[in-house]
């Protein structure tokens, strides 16, 4: 349960505490109402279902963490938070003393850290207030930076600052940054076409446009006549300054209509990051200029990294992408089937499909490396409704072929629930292709449903009603208990091939196997386990009652073709045993 929600007044301090224990509540709550400064608004969650309801549909200024309330994975919660919650700032408490644990927490996403063995009326709600009014002074620096380039204004010294702390915060919490600096090119011609008086709109229209597709956590500052400059913090790699880069050219490449005339401009980008380029802000934006001025030698709207590395790995990954836009036009995809072993018939239950690439040049690119650029670049929304058509097909086939009660699994990735079409979208391949749902099943991770939880479960109950399945993959890794996935029409669990490996060495993950296979059969879901390679690991399955295996020990994913061949020497095997 959750402490009822007031209707808050906009100048009181919203703190959310998450804790499984009402006593500690009440101690927090009572350490923060004796301060005579702030008058807070504190809301309890102990429940992991709630505290998503909360974060995503009210609004805190700071959030109390216990650092026991989480779901089975301490860094992926805190992860959870920081994302769900827009940034906002995370007051991680636990016992242990700050030196065992601050600088752990402080990486992982928290803004402070403070142990329970030294809380007290005064230095509670001190670390709450400062994290309160860091907040609103970004929030205002943040405001600034907005009038800033809305009027034009260029002040290098405000620029430079942000910079400053950016850097800072990369540094403490042993994170990335990257600088991108945009020159106009040819912005002289542009003045002498049009005027100064248009030129300086064009550059503030195209700034604004800029300014609203960064998150929120990125600054963008106009820091010369035809220049602006943009600060991208909390880089993971290369993947997230390529999608921001996209992004940038994109807009670029859209024209701007300045009094009723449309102006087309090109721009060459610098790009520098933290820590590689320097660790300075002097260094960084030298640094990237002098890769902007690289950049003026290619045609066009283009960029260029100052360490060659990156430049190499982001251009890659541009051209990954644009090579998979080809291949969903060009036939280049194919799609592989992995059989699906029932443990007490030994006959093939389903098989899950599984996307592979042909590349012209490269041969075959496994999934690992070109399903995450996929997924950046949203092409695995129209490439996941071919597979599911492909399954379709296939699905039809097979029962032509004498396998009539042939499951055909697919996998759903998170991205087709930011398609707001998907329901009709799938409705539509199936109805043209004729099938029985029932032998359907769209395979779905825990962080598929945490985008807009409302939506997927919406979209879930359309389908079942469908009469399609849903398996919930790669169970185990993520923070979610299947208690809390009782109200989703899953029938089906899969258990992660980490843990399958672990079989025979770890005691652990022969604990966590019975206990996912034990609950998932209390709440009437059947099991399959993936990665089985080995006698071993499938013997101890089979004494726990696992109901179908997937992995090399029976077989490989394989193309068509070979799979009908492999049902047919099955079918023949069992035929002779008989």
């Amino acid at each position: 349960m959750t402490l009822p929600l007031e209707t808050p007044r906009p100048d009181r301090l919203r703190v959310l505490v998450l804790t499984p224990h009402h006593a500690d509540f009440l101690w927090l709550d009572s350490l923060l109402s004796g301060d005579s400064e702030i008058d807070p608004d504190v809301t309890w969650c102990p429940d992991l279902i709630d505290c998503d309801d909360l974060i995503r549909n009210a609004s805190f200024d700071v959030i109390v963490w216990d650092c026991v309330f989480h779901g089975g994975n301490e860094a992926a919660f805190l992860q959870y938070l920081s994302v769900s919650s827009d940034d906002k700032p995370v007051l991680a408490l636990s016992a242990e003393l700050p030196g065992e644990r601050a600088s752990e927490l402080v990486a992982e996403g928290a803004a402070d850290y403070l142990s329970r063995q030294g809380l007290d009326r005064w230095s509670f709600p001190r670390a709450v207030k400062y994290l309160w009014y860091r907040e609103q002074l970004n929030i205002s620096a943040q405001g600034h930076l907005g009038r800033d380039v809305a009027s034009g204004i260029i002040n290098r010294d405000l620029f430079f600052d942000r910079l400053q702390q950016g850097l800072l915060r990369a540094e403490r919490g042993g994170q990335r940054l990257a600088l991108l600096h945009l020159n106009i090119d040819d912005f002289r011609s542009i003045n002498e076409s049009f005027g100064y008086q248009r030129s300086d709109q064009l550059m503030m229209k195209l700034a604004e446009r800029l300014r609203h597709a960064l998150r929120r956590v990125d600054s963008l500052m106009r820091i010369g006549g035809d220049e602006l400059a943009i600060i991208i913090e909390k880089v993971e790699d290369s993947l997230d300054i390529t999608r921001i880069i996209r992004k940038v050219v994109t807009l670029l490449d859209e024209p701007v209509t300045v009094d009723g005339q449309q102006l087309v401009v090109n721009a060459s980008l610098g790009v520098a990051t933290y820590p590689e380029s320097g660790d300075s802000a002097e260094n960084l934006m030298r640094r990237a200029n002098r890769a902007m001025f690289e950049a003026k030698r290619d045609p066009g709207t283009s960029y260029r990294f100052y360490d060659r590395q990156l430049h190499i790995s982001a251009g890659y990954q541009l051209r990954l992408e644009a090579d998979l836009r080809n291949a969903l036009r060009g036939r280049e995809l194919e799609v592989y089937y992995q059989p699906r072993i029932d443990l007490a018939t030994e006959e093939v239950r389903g098989v899950e499909c599984l996307l592979r690439w042909n590349h012209p040049q490269r041969g075959l690119v496994g999934p690992d490396e070109f399903i995450p650029v996929a997924e950046r670049s949203g092409l695995i929304v129209p490439i996941g409704y071919w597979v599911i058509e492909q399954a379709c097909q296939r699905l039809k086939e097979s029962a032509e072929l004498g396998f009539p009660g042939l499951v055909f699994a697919v996998n759903l990735s998170f991205r087709q629930f930011h398609d707001r079409k998907m329901t009709e979208t799938i409705f539509r391949i199936i109805f043209n292709a004729n099938v029985d749902t029932s032998l359907l099943e769209l395979e779905l991770t825990e962080s598929a449903m945490m985008h807009d939880p409302e939506y997927a479960q919406r979209c879930l109950r359309e389908l079942n009603q469908l009469g399609i399945s849903f398996a919930l993959d790669d169970f185990g890794t993520g923070f979610s208990s299947l208690s809390n996935l009782q109200h989703l029409p899953i029938s089906l669990v899969k258990i992660d091939k980490s843990f399958v490996e672990e079989l025979g060495q770890s005691a652990d993950a022969e604990h966590i196997i019975r206990a996912i296979i034990s609950l998932s059969h209390s709440l009437q879901m059947s099991v399959v386990a993936e990665g089985v390679e080995s006698e071993g690991q499938l013997e101890f399955l089979r004494q726990q009652h696992c109901d179908e295996v997937q992995g090399y020990y029976y077989a490989r994913p394989m193309p068509w073709n070979e799979l009908v061949q492999f049902l047919n020497s099955r079918s023949q095997a069992a035929c002779l045993q008989k």
